[in-house]
């Protein structure tokens, strides 16, 4: 049995989570899944650091088995976590990949993310997609409402912090890049994994919120990346 510690991306709660937690569940596993302060415009990625130690508690200092999941902005507090938890892999789902003292703001000119949502739009005709789209297109209408109605104020204060780790942790790292998500287009993550981790991403149909589209998948997936 792993431990799985999912951690939501910005603007995200822990429901966002819950039918791949239920999955998790389902197959035997222990599962925390992390309650940010994104809507606490004090906190800033140490913060969002401190609530995923703070929810891991003695599992992370005493046991092995755990799987760190990030999820999209996330990917700018799980290696902070790993600095101080015991973690056995960390997976990141559709997620930024930071670089020594960026900030999040900058992450998005320094990977030529609007180039690529440029071509991305012109491979669509033009046609920008609206905010349910960008996120949960291919999540059912009733659970993309619910998800929208369920997202909390996102503060912009760990946007301005510099992400401080001078190297990426010594941690076994996967990337699960979600091959329809409008949001992050593939070509893109595939690029920015390569360059940043120097791995190839992993694979997975879906969306931006794959976690809600494909959950079950997800869950496959995830097991299947525990030690």
């Amino acid at each position: 049995m792993a431990t799985y510690v999912l951690i939501p991306g910005a603007a995200g709660t822990p429901w966002h989570w819950h039918l791949v937690e239920a999955a998790l569940r389902d197959r035997g596993h222990h599962v925390i899944v992390v309650d940010l302060p994104n809507d606490d415009d004090s906190a800033g990625l140490l913060e969002y650091a401190d609530a995923v130690v703070d929810a891991v508690g003695a599992r992370g200092r005493d046991g092995g088995g755990v799987v760190l999941v990030a999820h999209s902005f996330a990917g700018f507090t799980a290696p902070l976590v790993c600095e101080r938890v015991r973690v056995d892999r960390l997976v990141l789902v559709t997620a930024m990949v930071p670089a020594t003292g960026e900030t999040p703001a900058d992450w998005w000119t320094n990977t030529g993310y609007e180039q690529a949502r440029r071509e991305r739009d012109a491979h669509d005709e033009g046609r920008a997609p609206d905010e349910t789209g960008l996120f949960y297109g291919d999540v059912p209408a009733v659970l993309a409402a619910a998800a929208l109605g369920r997202q909390r104020r996102q503060s912009g204060t760990p946007f301005e912090e510099p992400w401080p780790l001078t190297s990426w942790p010594d941690v076994p790292t996967t990337f699960l890049l979600c091959r329809e998500d409008r949001f992050f287009p593939a070509p893109f993550m595939r690029r920015v994994v390569q360059e940043r981790l120097g791995i190839t991403a992993d694979e997975i149909d879906g969306g931006h919120y794959v976690l809600l589209s494909r959950p079950q998948e997800l869950a496959a997936r995830l097991e299947g990346y525990a030690p």
